[in-house]
């Protein structure tokens, strides 16, 4: 009974807490209006006063609302302080060969850097602490105990059985009904798309690709002699569908590789009907989609985002995803709905690595049965948003007025486009003699653009080590300008 009290309590602080941020959002509530007492918000919406003061302090956390000693709480922030949104760039339209491994190797150390002593807003990954570690311990213990040939076994290449059924039951979130047999595990989201390439593609061939993308794409479709155009993507609805027509008109393209839910880096979100627009335009061309979901459940919204798989009826949408950005990033779960191209990547996996770990794969099945992962979910997608929030509110602070940045409904990455006269690369340089780590906009295009631009990743918990880095960032910034 005392869990349901708890439960309901729960629920009556986030309902007053939103509906105080959507007054806030309206500006019915004013930055600098001073807020109900917690007494008089307790006695208004008939509610505890222990509820009330948690709705306060859950608004405060996201830095809407501030407590002054002795006076109470005030608003502090609204969504009309936003800076302007980065421009939307046109990339040049011609299939060029890619070539940017050479600087992603040179930042590749600072991005993993486990030094306690380095400010890391370049690593796309949610901290630890945001993870259910003790839960996932404890499926690794009991698949240990009680797997067959305790895990020492090759798994299937398809992948674990069980794992297959999770991952289906989960694609009923986005709509999806999806067979076990349907599903090719990987080791990550990567690998999943790169045996989607390799499956569609030959040497040679041209893909279209969205621009500013994950550099991790480009790596891979330079690594099969791949050519690329780059197309057109907003911060707010990404892919632009018209600058693909176009293209699909002057190019030969073979596949098209997509991130529609907060893409990284920019952290737009194409709306459904686009989504359903998108898979029609190439189906009529016989042409195969490459979705990559992997930021797909972490919205901040009341509702998760469609697929493109979702509007596939033809198998012609290869969907890809993985855990690696909400459970548990050094496990490399990941996999693949490939439709009408499973055998062709069955038989890639094969030839790659005969199949992903196996303890991993049972640890991983066993948390999804019974480790309450929609319930880490909830959590973690309110926490983001939070971080979100102050990590925006800083750069508001901090940065110079002429900075734009893009604010994402999901995920825990956002673009930062900076005055023209400076160059990110050297302001990485920089950053790091201060142990700062961000990622240059440069390595999001096969091409040369995005010089002045920069990624930055709000997947660790506001902190005074956050606020310090963003600080000094901002101070090295307005200094390069002069």
């Amino acid at each position: 009974m005392a869990k349901q009290t708890t439960t309901h309590e729960d629920h009556l602080y986030m309902q007053v807490a939103d509906g105080l941020e959507k007054m806030i959002s309206e500006d019915v509530l004013k930055i600098g209006d001073k807020l109900p007492s917690v007494r008089v918000l307790s006695d208004e919406y008939g509610i505890s006063m222990g509820t009330a003061f948690q709705a306060y302090y859950h608004l405060e956390g996201k830095g809407l609302i501030e407590s002054r000693p002795k006076s109470g709480y005030y608003v502090r922030f609204n969504q009309r302080r936003y800076r302007d949104l980065p421009a939307v760039v046109t990339p040049e339209p011609i299939s060029h060969e890619v070539s940017v491994k050479e600087m992603i190797a040179s930042i590749y150390s600072d991005i993993a850097n486990s030094n306690p002593k380095v400010i890391n807003f370049a690593l796309a990954v949610p901290d630890i602490s945001l993870l259910p570690a003790a839960k996932i311990n404890k499926s690794v213990t009991q698949v240990l105990r009680h797997y067959k040939d305790h895990c020492l076994s090759y798994e299937h290449t398809q992948g674990n059985p069980e794992l297959r059924k999770q991952i289906a039951k989960l694609a009923f979130n986005w709509g999806g009904k999806i067979q076990p047999d349907e599903i090719v595990v990987t080791s990550g989201c990567l690998e999943a798309m790169t045996l989607c390439l390799r499956a569609v593609t030959q040497p040679g061939d041209t893909v279209a690709v969205e621009s500013p993308n994950y550099f991790g794409v480009f790596q891979a479709i330079e690594s099969m002699g791949l050519k690329v155009v780059e197309l057109t993507s907003s911060p707010v609805t990404g892919l632009d569908l018209d600058n693909l027509q176009q293209a699909l008109k002057k190019f030969n393209i073979k596949a098209c590789v997509v991130i529609p839910n907060f893409n990284n880096p920019l952290g737009g979100c194409m709306p459904d009907e686009n989504k359903e627009k998108l898979v029609r335009i190439l189906s009529r061309q016989n042409i195969p989609l490459i979705e990559d979901d992997i930021y797909g459940e972490l919205y901040f919204g009341k509702k998760r985002p469609r697929t493109c798989k979702y509007y596939d009826t033809r198998g012609l949408v290869m969907h890809c995803s993985s855990l690696s950005k909400s459970l548990a990033p050094g496990y490399r779960i990941g996999w693949v709905i490939p439709g009408k191209f499973i055998e062709q990547v069955k038989q890639f996996k094969r030839i790659h690595n005969i199949s992903s770990p196996t303890l991993t794969q049972a640890a991983i099945a066993h948390y999804l049965q019974h480790g309450r992962y929609e319930y880490h979910l909830k959590t973690m997608r309110r926490n983001l948003h939070t971080q979100f929030l102050r990590y925006q509110q800083a750069i508001i602070a901090y940065f110079p007025e002429d900075t734009k940045v893009s604010r994402p409904a999901g995920g825990f990455v956002f673009w930062v486009e900076l005055n023209k006269k400076i160059n990110t690369f050297k302001l990485r340089v920089e950053a790091m003699k201060h142990h700062i780590s961000i990622v240059p906009g440069k390595i999001f295009s096969g091409n040369n653009n995005y010089n002045n631009c920069m990624r930055i990743s709000f997947g660790k918990p506001w902190d005074d080590n956050a606020d310090y880095g963003l600080q000094l960032l901002g101070k090295m910034i307005k200094k390069m300008i002069g």
